[in-house]
């Protein structure tokens, strides 16, 4: 039986392509860019992963997860570009 997908269960990623598990920044990421930090928080927001998850796979702390997730939802996702938040501090 083939699983079907609904509008409602795909999670969309910054760039506008379906986020999964599969394609989420590999474990052990240490250089973070604006879309893997975008990606990390659109899936921690839309459920893929919870939020203990995301840090102990991705070795973050709770804060800089929540700044993160509080750029975005203040600035956008260009609100992940350190310097231009900086602009801001």
């Amino acid at each position: 039986m083939q699983k079907q997908t609904t509008k409602e269960n795909i999670v969309w990623g910054p760039e506008g392509s379906p986020l999964t598990l599969e394609n989420l920044p590999p474990v052990g990421t240490k250089r973070w860019v604006v879309r893997r930090k975008a990606e990390v928080v659109l899936a921690v927001q839309a459920g893929l992963l919870s939020l203990a998850q995301a840090c102990e796979r991705y070795n973050l702390s709770v804060e800089e997860f929540l700044s993160w997730q509080g750029a975005i939802t203040h600035y956008g996702v260009e609100g992940l570009h350190i310097t231009w938040v900086q602009n801001y501090r």
